[in-house]
């Protein structure tokens, strides 16, 4: 034992002795910049105005303050709403972009393709679903559409919501012929009759307004699980390289996520919503008689609830042949940034489990 002790030491001492590359036990140098993508549309002004919490983050500029003071940029990606979840995962695929604002189900799609991103934030997109026909469908209930073309753009974050559905009317995907169709394309096909029924998201109450369909179930009722989650998430190689950047990302996150938690949060939501570009009839429509109460759905917690939906979404996903590798659930969440954030803000109370 005496001889092996000995020869530890003296290891220890000629490792010691070595000479080191400069810097090579420190952490990597910061990147010149942090790169968000987000999904953004075109205002009657012709700037580009990003949605939802990411939208808050860029009027805020306390995240582009912060980064300013490390000498690293704040740079935003707009991706498009027919096709955000191809642009984000396209964009992690070639490390184009270290964070984005998008879709649960997409987010699964990307671990089980090989790429690693994990949530950093929760909440703040619980958006609802909705059923729409013709107006002139005698369909009242997905029963009535057994057998009928139901528009989906499969692989989206209303998805899961629809399978949900299905299974809650004992039906699944099979008892109905599905078309594979982006929202622009799902909208038109059932204005002329080409499907018998468009399931989609708020830009279900503008086909109401122009009388080409009538909505017919909505997630607003249903627990929330049927609605659509998009959240914060981050490229998990910069989480394990810039820690502390990460951190200033959600915490940027979870500062406006508690001021649109708020008394006044509701109205300056609609108002940032509605100068880019959105309907604020809809915005109002879409928020009327939600069964959320609206300082939950700006939640950041990782709770069992949320585990649970991310579970479950796993395997409808491999069930419905969305993906072919097994994901991970541990990995899928980065919870450390969210606690510090709640902390640094003295907020470890705001929100209950």
């Amino acid at each position: 034992m005496a001889k092996i002790l000995l020869q530890r030491r003296q290891l220890l001492r000629l490792l010691a002795a070595l000479p080191l590359a400069p810097g090579a036990l420190s952490a990597p140098a910061l990147p010149s910049v942090v790169r968000i993508a987000a999904v953004a549309r075109n205002a009657a002004s012709g700037n580009t105005h990003f949605s939802g919490s990411s939208s808050m983050v860029v009027e805020d500029r306390w995240l582009e303050t912060e980064l300013g003071k490390l000498g690293v940029k704040l740079e935003w990606l707009p991706v498009t709403t027919n096709s955000v979840a191809a642009q984000v995962n396209e964009a992690f695929a070639k490390k184009a972009i270290d964070f984005a604002a998008y879709g649960d189900l997409p987010s699964i799609i990307a671990n089980a393709s090989g790429l690693q991103t994990s949530l950093v934030v929760p909440g703040g997109s619980l958006s609802n679903t909705y059923l729409v026909v013709p107006s002139d469908s005698p369909a009242r209930s997905i029963r009535d559409l057994k057998g009928k073309r139901i528009a989906l753009h499969r692989g989206r974050p209303w998805e899961y919501p629809f399978a949900r559905l299905l299974e809650a009317n004992g039906m699944a995907l099979s008892d109905v012929k599905i078309l594979n169709l982006n929202p622009q394309a799902g909208a038109a096909a059932v204005s002329t009759g080409s499907a018998d029924a468009f399931f989609t998201l708020s830009d279900a109450f503008l086909l109401e307004d122009k009388k080409t369909a009538k909505i017919i179930w909505s997630s607003k009722k249903p627990p929330h699980d049927w609605k659509m989650r998009a959240e914060l998430w981050g490229a998990r190689q910069f989480l394990r390289d810039y820690p502390q950047l990460a951190q200033l990302v959600a915490t940027a996150y979870v500062r406006v996520h508690h001021r649109a938690a708020g008394e006044s949060g509701r109205e300056e939501y609609i108002r940032v919503e509605a100068q880019g570009g959105q309907n604020e009839s809809v915005l109002r429509r879409e928020l009327a008689e939600d069964n959320t109460p609206w300082k939950e759905r700006w939640s950041p917690l990782f709770t069992p609830p949320l585990r649970a939906h991310y579970a479950s979404e796993i395997d409808y996903a491999r069930r419905a042949g969305l993906i072919n590798k097994p994901v991970e659930l541990d990995a899928l969440f980065a919870p450390q940034f969210v606690t510090q954030a709640l902390a640094q803000l003295k907020l470890q109370q705001y929100w209950t489990t």
